[in-house]
């Protein structure tokens, strides 16, 4: 049975831009982070694709995964993630494969279907008429760029092609777990925000699974929000920040704000009731609590990672839940 000591804990990060506050701050905090992230030994660190949110720095996500890449030694780097129907498959190989040429190794390609942001930026983005729906073909030819290719294929991506960027599913459904399944890939779903079919979608990923030359068992990655404190109560305080992010996301735009002492003087009984259900999967607390509540997650879900998210109002706070948490894994 797996238990928190066990399995790899990784990074998720939107780079949230605090109200008031620049996107140059949030994006030089995040390769701050990346370095404090690898100084503590966490697994790999990804970055998410937003688009035309006032409280999101990530838009240019394989821009910003270069950039952190670049400031880091060893820790692996990539998307969670690129949003598929955004873009064009060949850009994306050529994309990623110029970033795996740069940092052999190191770099991850997580793949997503929604659009990741609102209907008339998806608009905006996409390329023709792609859509979710073509996510299967869409991700079946970023593979075939990616593979090892005949110098007579007419359209090859240079760099790109034979640098086998390991691909994960990114998914908040049970759709991307049959997929992954079907493909043989990781699957990373995205209970942080979305916990309602957790379990769902990783027994069908786990059901269905089918050997691939890229994976031989499943490998199920895990989304939550961690908020590590000195103390249960600074914790909880700290933690109403992301609180009133998804309260805002519910009103209809994204802020990042600073903590309140009552937040329950901020929003009404059905307010609180639809942010609690997409917070679900969180740990919030001293260490020892926090301890308790990832060891019960990786019990329940038997991950075989976990990817933490965690957002604060001050950056110092940001650094010492992550440093709190690391050392839960030798504690």
């Amino acid at each position: 049975m797996n238990h928190l000591r066990d399995i790899p804990l990784s990074l998720l990060n939107l780079a949230p831009i605090r109200h008031g506050g620049t996107a140059t701050e949030a994006l030089h905090e995040t390769i701050e982070l990346a370095r404090k992230a690898e100084e503590f030994g966490y697994h790999r660190y990804w970055i998410a694709e937003h688009h035309n949110m006032a409280g999101v720095a990530s838009a240019a996500t394989s821009v910003l995964i270069g950039q952190v890449a670049a400031a880091t030694e060893r820790i692996k780097v990539g998307s969670g993630g690129i949003m598929l129907p955004n873009h064009a498959p060949y850009v994306v190989a050529e994309q990623f494969g110029t970033l795996a040429s740069l940092y052999p190794g190191r770099i991850d390609l997580g793949l997503g279907r929604a659009p990741g942001t609102d209907p008339w930026t998806a608009q905006a983005l996409r390329r023709g008429d792609a859509t979710a729906d073509d996510f299967p073909a869409q991700v079946a030819d970023v593979r075939r760029y990616l593979a090892p290719g005949k110098t007579t294929r007419r359209v090859r991506a240079i760099p790109g092609e034979g640098t086998n960027v390991p691909l994960y599913i990114l998914g908040s459904s049970t759709f991307g777990a049959a997929l992954a399944a079907k493909e043989g890939l990781p699957f990373v779903f995205a209970s942080h925000f979305a916990p309602n079919q957790l379990s769902a979608a990783l027994d069908i990923y786990r059901a269905n699974f089918r050997p691939s030359e890229n994976l031989d068992k499943p490998h199920a990655v895990v989304g939550v929000n961690v908020i590590a404190a000195d103390t249960d109560r600074s914790a909880q305080h700290i933690f109403t920040t992301l609180q009133r992010k998804f309260l805002t996301l519910i009103r209809g735009e994204l802020q990042n704000l600073p903590p309140v002492d009552d937040i329950d003087q901020l929003w009404s009984p059905q307010e609180a009731s639809a942010v609690g259900a997409m917070l679900r999967a969180s740990c919030v607390g001293s260490p020892d609590t926090v301890r308790d509540g990832l060891n019960e997650l990786v019990k329940h879900t038997q991950a075989d990672e976990l990817i933490v998210l965690t957002e604060t109002w001050e950056f110092k706070d940001r650094i010492r839940s992550y440093e709190l948490l690391a050392e839960l894994k030798t504690a």
